[in-house]
């Protein structure tokens, strides 16, 4: 996801399929979660580090499979489910 700086009266409305897109990583992400790549152990495992900065890797995952898959809310905020 990526924030864009705007000015105060100049913010422009976003595209149907920006909103569905962001919607689809959001969702994505969610579900990696729970059932996405879980930290390492042993003696290669990130220790503290790993579990703080986690989120951001499962983000950027959501954020490249949402790009790669179609998950169809685009058709179901047109209304064309």
């Amino acid at each position: 996801m990526q924030i864009e700086m705007t000015m105060p009266g100049t913010a422009q409305k976003p595209t149907p399929l920006a909103v569905a897109n962001q919607l689809e990583q959001a969702f994505l992400e969610e579900m990696l979660k729970y059932c996405g790549p879980g930290p390492s152990e042993g003696a290669f495992s990130g220790g503290a580090g790993e579990e703080q900065f986690s989120s951001f890797l499962t983000r950027e995952h959501a954020g490249l499979l949402a790009d790669r898959l179609d998950l169809g809310f685009a058709g179901m905020l047109e209304g064309r489910t």
